[in-house]
């Protein structure tokens, strides 16, 4: 294809597909994070759209002749990746949840370190399962799905034509809401186990009170805590993968509601 005989329509078709690359690529999570230069954000965006422009393109028809309309359609194409992020962020502020809730239990809450997503300081046992959903995910080809989420932006929404409707807040709502629901599912067998542990030691500790039991409680609850939270891998794997699995059909269903 020679570069120097485009006409204005496939210029402005291939400005349209760079931008809805870009501003969904800048916000998805893998792709667009902190951690990643711009420059090489940059350099993917250029690469991947000039690579979908051939198969997922608008007509060039379609851009905005007025700089308001320009802004109108920035801004939507913002609100396509933000809806896009907020989806995967949702389940990694679960099982964040959830680490923080058995952090709590084991007495790990003064021992904190950097949440490399928000910057903020977490209990180390949610930045242990906040890792372990990474490499999951990651595993079982979430980041995949990322991209088959916005190939299929392309033909849900077209540029411009993005709406807010009250359907895309309830369902964003309802995902928001499994968040807790899915922290207990992952929490919940570490935090039953020390419950138990807490239980007996109060018992031990009103059958012999000369035990010093808050000294004995810590190593126990800590020993225990491990030991169920290496049990709970299967299950986080399980979990992980039937979100992945629901991906797809999320995406669709949020983006059939912006169009």
């Amino acid at each position: 294809m020679d570069l120097f005989t485009f006409a204005p329509a496939h210029a402005l078709s291939f400005l349209l597909t760079l931008i809805r690359v870009s501003l969904v690529l800048f916000v998805l999570p893998f792709f667009g994070g902190e951690t990643v230069p711009n420059a090489v954000k940059a350099a993917l965006c250029i690469v991947l759209s000039w690579a979908l422009w051939p198969h997922l393109s608008f007509p060039g028809e379609l851009f905005p002749k007025n700089p308001w309309l320009i802004g109108l359609m920035v801004l939507g194409e913002m609100a396509i990746g933000l809806c896009l992020m907020l989806v995967v962020r949702f389940l990694f502020a679960a099982v964040q949840t959830g680490g923080q809730l058995i952090g709590f239990q084991m007495g790990f809450s003064m021992i904190n370190v950097i949440d490399p997503l928000t910057g903020q300081q977490v209990v180390i046992t949610s930045h242990f399962l906040y890792m372990t959903t990474l490499l999951t995910f990651l595993a079982l080809d979430g980041h995949l799905y990322l991209l088959q989420g916005l190939a299929d932006s392309f033909t849900l929404v077209p540029p411009g034509g993005v709406v807010l409707s009250a359907a895309l807040g309830q369902g964003l709502l309802d995902l928001a809401g499994s968040i807790f629901v899915l922290a207990i599912k992952i929490a919940a067998p570490v935090m039953a186990a020390l419950f138990l542990v807490d239980l007996a030691l109060a018992l031990v500790g009103r059958a012999a009170p000369q035990m010093h039991v808050l000294i004995l409680g810590f190593p126990i609850k800590i020993a225990v805590g491990f030991f169920f939270l290496s049990i709970l891998f299967t299950t986080l794997a399980r979990y992980v993968g039937n979100f992945i699995i629901d991906m797809g059909p999320t995406f669709r269903g949020l983006l059939g509601t912006m169009a």
